[in-house]
């Protein structure tokens, strides 16, 4: 029973505040999502490399050499803080405020190296909006391709309905925004209620009723 009870309480993660979180599995792939990204980069940096090479008659290979090192640099910095924040605050992978907070940190870093105080605060902000907005859409793009592959690995039955084209969207409005969108359904049900309201409002004016 003890040891049972010691590998129960070993499930437990604390978060922010001391909350516990049973069944962590946030640190699950986390040098998946450092050095692939990294590799990417550099294979990004030393294509951008060599094109500006070819544009502006320099040498080639040692501007794809610089701009592939300096790309995984920047990738490298920003992953390893972006999972350093998710790990401090016990957070999903896909939960957009590890981006921020570890783009800031990145940039700060980074840009004070580069350039000083005015450059912290030009590459924090940077960092963070760049890399927040790039994680956003790799998880949205990876939703949408799993979906469609599971779509044509799974057939459809024969009293199953297909979907219109317009249901099978692969951007959905985030649900940590502040302004939701309402879809057809909430929407009329919002005008319903607003005209209930009003109607409501008129026939104590006409008793005269206070409002």
């Amino acid at each position: 029973m003890a040891e049972e009870g010691e590998e129960k309480r070993g499930k437990f993660r604390y978060g922010p505040g001391g909350r516990p979180i049973l069944n962590y599995e946030g640190s699950r792939g986390w040098q998946q999502r450092i050095y692939i990204p990294t590799v990417a980069a550099g294979i990004i940096g030393g294509g951008a490399g060599i094109l500006s090479g070819i544009l502006k008659h320099h040498g080639t290979s040692k501007l794809a050499i610089t701009y592939a090192v300096n790309s995984a640099i920047i990738a490298s910095c920003f992953c390893g803080s972006r999972e350093l924040v998710r790990e401090l605050r016990a957070a999903e992978p896909e939960d957009p405020i590890n981006s921020v907070l570890g783009g800031i940190a990145s940039g700060g870093f980074l840009g004070r190296i580069q350039g000083g105080r005015p450059r912290a605060f030009y590459y924090a902000f940077l960092f963070a909006t760049v890399g927040t907005g790039l994680q956003l859409g790799t998880f949205k793009l990876q939703e949408y391709l799993a979906q469609k592959n599971l779509e044509s690995s799974s057939p459809h039955t024969a009293g199953e309905v297909e979907s219109s084209p317009s249901e099978k969207k692969w951007w959905a409005w985030p649900e940590w925004a502040p302004i939701q969108k309402l879809d057809e359904e909430a929407a009329a049900k919002r005008a319903q209620e607003r005209d209930i309201q009003i109607q409501r409002t008129l026939d104590k004016l006409k008793k005269g009723d206070s409002l």
